[in-house]
């Protein structure tokens, strides 16, 4: 069942409306009579998530966490947009487990 209420109707009618949306129903939230919003209830999954969905739909280079050539250009040329110099701006590759 869909009924709608004014805003100012339903601040004032709130725990009453969650309830009735736990229970299936829709409500239509109105200012000045003109539909606004919707308060619907929570779809909760039914079944555990099974990954590997997206599994053979795409693609990743490489290299893609490589960041050569044209990327350490674009960051030194940054670097030197900020009146930094790129050769004393700290690492360029992210240090992990100390290598």
């Amino acid at each position: 069942m869909q009924d709608q209420f004014n805003i100012y109707e339903a601040k004032t009618q709130l725990s009453k409306l969650v309830e009735r949306v736990e229970n299936g129903d829709e409500i239509v939230l109105a200012r000045n009579g003109k539909p606004v919003a919707k308060i619907v209830p929570l779809r909760r999954r039914t079944e555990p998530r099974q990954p590997g969905g997206w599994e053979g739909k795409g693609w990743m280079a490489d290299d893609f966490d490589a960041p050569d050539g044209e990327w350490d250009e674009a960051i030194d040329e940054m670097y030197r947009n900020w009146g930094i110099d790129p050769e004393k701006a700290g690492p360029r590759r992210a240090v992990v487990d100390g290598k």
